[in-house]
């Protein structure tokens, strides 16, 4: 199984124009586009915190599998992050935790390596494979911070783009900001019917009007966990996640952003068994999540 997904950037394509929509109780936020480049694998010393920002600790974590290529970039993106939203005020500090799912290259050792180098660094392994969902469950269940940040290792988006989703969660006292890709014509056809068949199939099955429901940008308040706990092991965590949180009678703010592809490994994330999988546990979970009621007191 391989759940890791394959992206092309947009270079070149028309910017579309700033706005906002409100769409079935999700807000959406329109930007233009920038392509941005790879980090070094380098891992910078760590920042002064700012006690005075609006969020304690922002928590980033990455579900790894075989990503020995990428870790090195990967790390290094989510520290030129965390430093440059302390600078502007929107942090007080940040962590790294990196869910290493039994990979079985040299991904444990580079991430145990880092961990020993930094303290902001932490990994959790798998001993045995858990797939993306898994993967996902055991990262929100470790991770510290009073803002979370889940995303994909091969950095399928630039990280400044952290900064407009910090302001997006404060200005529309948001619970979840979720982004979506600009442009999708570098996944291809077939992977792009898949999308637009799946994101079809949560809004007429959950109500749920997101026009990218498994893009791998989900930042959350740490506190609605206190009131949802994912069960899928598969790639419809993304989707649970957001419906749960519909749902419940959370905020969602879902906004564009640039989107940049895979330059190492291969990716299966539109496998026959992961689509298996995944509407597998669609209809398991279905009577469960249409059932949910809004909370009272959030």
């Amino acid at each position: 199984h391989r759940w890791r997904r394959k992206r092309r950037c947009g270079v070149g394509r028309r910017q579309r124009a700033s706005g906002i929509r409100l769409v079935g109780g999700v807000r959406h936020v329109q930007k233009g586009r920038r392509c941005g480049a790879d980090f070094p694998g380098s891992y910078p010393a760590a920042p002064m915190t700012n006690t005075s920002a609006p969020f304690d600790k922002l928590s980033i974590f990455y579900p790894m599998w075989n990503e020995e290529e990428y870790i090195g970039r990967t790390l290094s993106a989510a520290h030129e992050a965390g430093r440059s939203l302390i600078s502007v005020g929107e942090i007080a500090d940040y962590e790294i935790l990196i869910i290493d799912d039994a990979s079985t290259d040299s991904t444990p050792q580079q991430a145990d390596e880092a961990a020993a180098n930094d303290s902001r660094v932490r990994v959790v392994h798998h001993p045995k494979n858990r797939k993306l969902g898994g993967s996902i469950k055991t990262g929100f269940a470790n991770v510290t911070g009073d803002l979370v940040l889940y995303t994909d290792a091969d950095l399928p988006f630039d990280m400044v783009e952290l900064q407009k989703a910090c302001r997006l969660m404060r200005q529309y006292e948001a619970d979840i900001i979720s982004a979506y890709r600009l442009d999708r014509t570098g996944e291809g056809y077939v992977r792009t019917v898949y999308s637009f068949f799946y994101n079809a199939l949560v809004r007429v099955f959950f109500g749920l009007k997101m026009r990218d429901v498994n893009f791998a940008f989900k930042m959350c308040r740490g506190r609605i966990f206190e009131h949802i706990s994912l069960k899928s092991e598969g790639s419809f965590i993304d989707a649970e996640l957001v419906i749960r949180a519909n749902k419940l009678g959370y905020h969602i703010v879902q906004f564009g952003v640039d989107y940049f592809p895979r330059t190492r490994g291969v990716s299966t994330l539109s496998s026959p068994g992961v689509i298996v999988k995944i509407l597998k546990e669609m209809r398991e979970l279905r009577q469960e999540l249409r059932a949910i009621e809004p909370l009272v007191n959030k």
